[in-house]
């Protein structure tokens, strides 16, 4: 029997092993047409490191295949005042094209999951593209749903707006 090729490491940004994963991930997830469609500027390629290591609610999960690097989760860590307990939000979620429906992204979701029910959370939550009908199997797949907190005032949206 042969060793699982596939590792999930909560990722340590003061190492320069994990900073060059993430940003080569983020990177990719960035280029892909369900990330920005484009590189990251050199601005954020610099800042996004020092930007992570700084904010206290940072969470990086990292999959690797044998040693490469494959699939990505930032997450942050937040706090949900009617449970009055933290949750885990997840901000970019990324598996190498090449490297989908492989267990990878099921992985990734396993282990933030875990760190979350570690830290007391009360929910794990994420935001995903509505055309990205993979992401959104796999979401689904793994129990993530619309969130509804009262049914008469209808499913959760999320906005945004640009400073």
């Amino acid at each position: 029997m042969t060793a699982d090729p596939i590792t999930i490491v909560h990722a340590d940004l003061s190492l320069p092993k994990h900073q060059e994963a993430t940003l080569h991930l983020l990177n990719a997830y960035a280029m892909d047409p369900m990330g920005d469609g484009k590189p990251l500027s050199d601005a954020a390629r610099a800042a996004v490191i020092p930007g992570l290591r700084e904010h206290p609610t940072t969470l990086v999960f990292l999959a690797y295949r044998d040693d490469e690097p494959v699939g990505l989760a930032i997450c942050f860590r937040g706090f949900s005042t009617f449970a009055a307990r933290p949750l885990v939000n997840i901000s970019d979620y990324f598996v190498f094209p090449q490297h989908r429906a492989a267990g990878i992204g099921r992985r990734l979701l396993g282990a933030i999951e875990q760190h979350a029910r570690e830290l007391g959370c009360c929910r794990v939550t994420l935001e995903v593209q509505e055309n990205n009908h993979h992401a959104r199997r796999v979401y689904t797949a793994a129990g993530f749903s619309q969130a509804v907190h009262v049914p008469e005032a209808g499913g959760a949206l999320y906005l945004s707006k640009p400073l």
